[in-house]
């Protein structure tokens, strides 16, 4: 196998083992509120914490990444985050439980600004796509192994063993990380072939992050960054409200739970690592790179349209097909907006653009979160107004991200 599609194996594993240690949260929530008898507000702003201080942790961690390398950059967020995950075993009350999620967003954060850069070292822009469908699918793999795995654990031995074994898991990762990684012209076992292959786009992989104020006025900063804020808020809210939605709409409980999250990811996975390969089969096909982007990003926004109508069903697996058509679709669409940074700056400044934009998406998500609880706790759980727009989102998105998108190539002539 070639070395680099052994980093994007690493950098899947990651991911999976990132979403597992955030997922158990919104899993355990409906036993912990039970057991530690928070409110839905409450909950909210647990939510937030961990938002809030994830959307710090990539604003400061993409341009550390840019500064010291991905190697150790990972490193010391995978430990950090297997670290506060475990710590949320210590936690008794809804206070203990924000500072144990807040310490988990800000080591968690380099997770996607790390994978990226990685992504923009080992692939030439024609596959970064794809192989960022395959590693951003670990998300779902997280997610379905968190559900089968949290559950069996809670029931035996209860819930602060399951934050305890989830948490260890990291470090295992590390043993494979460390020895591995290094950057494709340091790497002993790549050949010559490969390492043409990656550098075919004859771009810089060295060199000066570019200056802030050039990243802050560049229209494709911000058609990133603005990609993030809309939708976001949309797949952190299925993180985090999926299981209190199926209990409370369609009476799931802990231990019925796995079943529907397992299809709702099973199915996000294909579109993850479909969202990457429309990409590289448009652009093999003759279009230019930036517009395949855009015409992925446009396939994945469509798919999402139909959430609209899961006020309206009253079954629980048309409700599980409506989310997983969402979640599929916006999977594929986070495969492609990553790559909107890598495509338009060199790979000397992707983790910083990746960081700062993902830091304004998780600033809408922690914003829509705290506001989701205090909505639900107002109007009595009626979720219908925020399927509305969660279906509607993405559309609007699109249209942001290409104006912004051909607003750049205009001014760079790309």
């Amino acid at each position: 196998m070639n070395i680099r599609w052994r980093v994007c194996a690493l950098l899947f594993f990651a991911t999976t083992i990132n979403y597992m240690d955030r997922q158990i949260f919104s899993i355990l929530g409906p036993t912990l509120q039970n057991e530690i008898g928070w409110s839905e507000s409450q909950y909210g702003l647990i939510v937030a914490a961990f938002t809030m201080t994830y959307s710090i942790g990539l604003f400061m961690s993409g341009r550390v990444l840019d500064r010291v390398g991905v190697k150790k950059g990972f490193a010391w967020a995978l430990g950090g985050w297997s670290l506060a995950a475990m710590g949320h075993a210590l936690a008794a009350t809804p206070f203990g439980f924000g500072v144990a999620r807040a310490f988990l967003g800000i080591t968690e954060a380099a997770n996607f600004p790390s994978s990226i850069k990685a992504t923009a070292e080992w692939f030439p822009k024609r596959e970064r796509g794809f192989a960022t469908g395959i590693f951003n699918s670990g998300s779902n793999v997280g997610v379905i192994a968190a559900a089968l795995l949290v559950p069996f654990i809670t029931l035996r031995w209860g819930w602060r063993m399951a934050f305890i074994v989830q948490g260890a898991i990291g470090f295992i990762w590390l043993l494979f990380w460390i020895p591995f990684y290094k950057r494709p012209s340091e790497h002993p076992t790549v050949t010559k072939e490969e390492l043409a292959h990656i550098n075919s786009d004859n771009e810089e992989s060295n060199g000066e992050p570019l200056p802030w104020k050039v990243i802050l006025r560049t229209p494709g900063t911000w058609a990133y960054a603005l990609g993030k804020f809309m939708t976001d808020p949309i797949w952190w809210f299925y993180l985090f409200w999926l299981p209190k939605y199926l209990a409370n709409d369609h009476g799931i409980t802990l231990g019925t739970l796995a079943a529907p999250l397992i299809v709702i990811y099973l199915i996000a996975d294909v579109g993850s690592v479909g969202g990457g390969w429309i990409t590289t089969y448009l652009h093999k096909r003759g279009k230019n790179i930036v517009d395949a982007r855009l015409l992925a990003l446009l396939c994945c926004a469509i798919i999402i349209v139909p959430t609209l109508l899961l006020p309206f069903v009253t079954g629980v697996w048309s409700a599980v097909a409506l989310v997983s058509l969402a979640a599929a679709g916006h999977q594929g669409w986070s495969a492609n907006i990553y790559n909107v940074a890598s495509d338009l700056y060199p790979k000397s400044s992707v983790a910083t653009i990746v960081g700062a934009g993902g830091a304004l998406g998780t600033t809408g998500a922690m914003l829509f979160q705290a506001a989701a609880g205090y909505f639900l706790e107002w109007n009595g759980n009626n979720y219908a107004p925020i399927f509305y727009l969660c279906g509607s989102a993405y559309v609007c998105a699109w249209f942001v991200v290409r104006f912004l998108v051909r607003k750049h190539q205009r001014e760079f002539k790309i």
